[in-house]
């Protein structure tokens, strides 16, 4: 089947740290790798929106750029079957970005949930830049640029697809002919003159584990709160990390809360099996040793982690005769996902400024 023929996806990572973390992993990059030969898949790299937070470090997000794509090629994302998109080299996201920021209210994108809950997290007060209400269109923009029908996100990125999918409808309505008692469905199909809407209404993949808790046990994982296991972490940095889980339990026979992010990472990285029988002794009042059951949580998510982090080393050599490594590499492999993303988002923005009327020429756009 050709990518032509599928389905499309569109995903993506903002490149605030050096790598991706678990809750990246159950949360979205396991469902992209399962996806890879069933859709279209263009997975971006939200460059220009770390700048919303680390403006003055613009170093500090290009060796996180290089870091992340390094993470995907470790976990197994293929750049032969996936597109890997860098949204610094895609300038019809910029133009959509503006187009859109003119059909949504700024008290909506205000409103949005996730957008309040990272101001509050990362203690930003008043003193965050206008680019940062900013991003959440221009989030909008990143996803409806290569008009994919499905989002993989985790649940905290909810809130973000229901406001793209708000933007296509809006657009739609506005410029494409649809009726606004058209279903989300059918907008693709609800064109004027018979010819298809500019924009489908994209629909979000929650992962398997909708938010995963960091080791903290009060919000959930990320590196700007220092309560994430990154993909690269060391063994013994990763068991460390587990044993400083505080389960709270005043004596070895008493239960563990299922609030506890011990108790979520039994479930999600031991055997359903196993998972079940820790619960149930926990449960039944039996003596645990919470250090017993930490180390072989910690192996699992080891296990898990073994392949991910040999790669990445690999990933990591310089080149050699005959051999392509390093960041070199990396480029390499961005150049190409930027050509094939750049021909899509090209189109889209050529849709989208007909159905506005502002179709008054056309453009190349090359990178080198």
């Amino acid at each position: 089947m050709s990518n032509a023929a599928k389905p499309r996806i569109l995903t993506g990572d903002t490149p605030t740290a050096t790598g991706l973390h678990l809750g990246h992993y159950v949360g979205s990059l396991e469902t992209r790798l399962r996806l890879q030969d069933e859709y279209d898949c263009y997975f971006l790299i939200a460059n220009v929106h770390a700048f919303t937070t680390l403006a003055e470090k613009a170093g500090e997000i290009r060796a996180n750029t290089l870091g992340i794509v390094k993470d995907w090629l470790a976990v197994g994302l293929d750049p032969e079957r996936s597109a890997f998109v860098l949204q610094s080299e895609i300038p019809a996201i910029a133009e959509l970005t503006f187009l859109f920021a003119m059909i949504i209210p700024f008290n909506k994108v205000m409103r949005n949930p996730t957008l309040k809950t990272e101001i509050e997290s990362k203690g930003l007060g008043e003193t965050y830049p206008f680019g940062f209400p900013m991003y959440a269109v221009g989030q909008c923009a990143d996803i409806l640029a290569f008009r994919p029908e499905l989002v993989p996100v985790g649940e905290d990125q909810e809130a973000h697809i229901e406001m793209c999918r708000d933007v296509a409808m809006k657009f739609n309505q506005l410029y494409g002919g649809v009726g606004n008692r058209v279903p989300a469905d059918d907008h693709a199909r609800a064109g004027s003159a018979g010819e298809n809407a500019v924009f489908p209404v994209p629909r979000a993949r929650i992962g398997r584990v909708a938010r995963l808790v960091g080791i903290d046990g009060q919000n959930k994982m990320s590196k700007s709160l220092n309560n994430a296991i990154f993909l690269y972490d060391e063994a013994k940095v990763v068991q460390k990390k587990i044993n400083s889980i505080r389960t709270d339990r005043p004596t070895t026979t008493s239960p563990l809360p299922e609030s506890n992010p011990l108790s979520q990472y039994i479930d999600v990285f031991l055997p359903a099996e196993r998972a079940s029988q820790i619960k149930a002794d926990y449960a039944a009042g039996k003596t645990i040793m919470d250090g017993h059951v930490k180390a072989e949580v910690g192996a699992a998510i080891n296990a898990l982690l073994d392949p991910i982090r040999s790669r990445r080393a690999a990933l990591e050599a310089p080149a050699a005769p005959g051999r392509a490594g390093g960041d070199a590499l990396v480029v390499d492999v961005i150049r190409a996902g930027v050509k094939k993303a750049n021909a899509v988002a090209e189109e889209t923005l050529m849709l989208a400024k007909r159905a506005m009327g502002l179709d008054f020429g056309r453009r190349v756009v090359g990178w080198e």
